[in-house]
């Protein structure tokens, strides 16, 4: 927020100023002392970020109510906020969407509302489309579903998983939210009916040429009828569910690939990013039939280039526009997809990851791992502040509704934390500290108002607001 001007003087009665400073103090008391948060310290932006000049800021702001009819720099404390709407000088006698927005964002996660605890890690958690059940996946080879009610959440059916290897890896639900497929170090994905009669569950054999081969990650098409995985072979892998047989192997990547993504609508761009640190997207009617390497094999129509170090997830915004990538160099890079990589930091990215010598999953991240963005780095905004170690760390963007807004990121991380960054300026707004572990999945609820995360402590932890004790 900007520096709070002296506003027009107005008379004040001693209940509206004893509401005034009542509200004021547990503004502050609410950032200074929550339960379960620690106070944010650390990380940032890289400055100044390219977003202090690009059409997203105006997008942001105007979501927060900033802009015309929206108040003024001096008026965005939620006291005075309630003041204006009491004296009547808000539009049609309420707050815009924007300001709802903006008086909202006082109000982000900051305490556990319902937690679960396994007998091992715990790898993923995620919400379904419609917020109606959440889904978590732990190295017991076990799925539990939990039906999304009122304040928490409630254990309803769990599924054995089959053929896991080393842990479940990944989990999705189709976007009707009625079936989750999950992914490990297996050559199948396997598919399950949530709310089926019995615990059956398909096998989709992905026939990889590699003797050990794993899925790290899954992406559902908008009609549910075509699963897509990246793997551990360099190839992101497609399979018709209708068919009943791949459709689809690509070479996509030097490395592993840790993360694949359909953007919104159509879902027709098919982005990747794997452990030669580029994110790379595809236009999937391309894809179409296309052989799996050689001269002849597909090209992607855009690279982002920028990280260090290998991809570890990425997250789309929804609007085909804007991307979050979260790397082993220890940060999150805000993307504009129309800003695709030039050659020059195409080849700077790829020496930088070629001179890595260290490996996450067991060493410390070296100092090196958080310098200077490379010369030609086209990213918005690059996210420092949460640790990428042990394994495939992942961040996603809240969305558009509810109280976050579409204005917040939240990333895993290996301290155990779960960081929220305000996507605007960069910096850490919450640091939720209650895992005793590593942190290796985080999801917002469709409405934005909970988060949930996964960690390796053997535990899930749902998120919410409460008022400061």
């Amino acid at each position: 927020m900007g520096s709070h001007g002296r506003g027009e003087e107005e008379e004040v009665t001693s209940q509206e100023a004893e509401l005034a400073l009542g509200l004021a103090e547990l503004l502050r008391r609410d950032r200074e002392n929550e339960p379960g948060a620690e106070p944010a310290r650390g990380g940032g932006a890289t400055a100044p970020p390219p977003l202090a000049n690009h059409e997203l800021r105006l997008q942001l702001e105007l979501g927060r109510g900033r802009g015309p009819g929206g108040p003024a720099p001096h008026e965005e404390n939620l006291p005075r906020m309630l003041q204006q709407r009491q004296w009547g000088r808000c539009r049609h006698s309420s707050f815009s969407p924007g300001e709802q927005t903006l008086l909202s964002s006082h109000f982000l996660p900051n305490r556990v509302a319902f937690a679960d605890s396994y007998p091992q890690k715990a790898f993923c958690g995620v919400f379904d489309p419609n917020g109606d059940a959440f889904v978590s996946a732990c190295q017991d080879q076990t799925l539990r579903l939990y039906r999304c009610r009122g304040g928490g959440m409630k254990l309803f059916r769990t599924f054995a998983g089959r053929d896991v290897g080393w842990s479940i890896l990944d989990v999705v639900f189709s976007p009707d939210g009625s079936r989750c497929f999950y992914c490990s170090w297996s050559d199948y994905v396997h598919v399950i009916d949530i709310y089926g009669e019995d615990d059956a569950q398909a096998a989709l054999d992905l026939r990889p040429r590699e003797r050990r081969f794993a899925v790290f990650s899954l992406a559902v098409g908008p009609g549910g009828g075509e699963v897509l995985g990246g793997a551990n072979d360099g190839c992101i892998y497609g399979y018709d569910l209708a068919a009943q047989r791949r459709v689809l192997k690509v070479s996509a990547h030097e490395d592993d690939v840790n993360a694949v993504a359909l953007e919104a609508g159509e879902g027709r761009l098919l982005l990747s990013g794997g452990d030669d640190g580029a994110v790379r997207g595809w236009d999937r009617r391309l894809l179409q039939g296309a052989p799996g390497g050689g001269r002849d094999r597909p090209r992607p129509v855009l690279t982002l280039a920028g990280h260090r170090d290998g991809v570890t997830f990425l997250h789309p915004r929804g609007d085909g526009r804007y991307l979050v990538s979260n790397s082993k160099d220890q940060s999150a890079k805000l993307w504009d997809l129309r800003l695709p990589a030039g050659p020059a930091v195409m080849a700077a990215a790829r020496r930088a990851v070629a001179n890595q010598s260290w490996d996450y999953r067991w060493q410390p991240a070296p100092p090196t791992a958080n310098p200077a963005p490379l010369p030609g780095d086209r990213s918005l905004m690059t996210f420092r502040g949460h640790v990428v170690l042990h394994t495939l760390l992942r961040c996603r963007l809240a969305p558009p509704p509810g109280p976050a807004g579409g204005q917040y990121l939240s990333a895993a991380c290996a301290t155990g934390a779960v960081i929220v960054y305000d996507v605007l300026t960069g910096r850490v707004v919450r640091r939720l500290a209650n895992h005793g572990a590593c942190v290796r999945d985080v999801s917002w609820h469709p409405r934005g108002d909970w988060l949930a995360s996964a960690s390796w402590d053997g535990s899930i932890r749902l998120w919410d607001y409460g008022d400061p004790a």
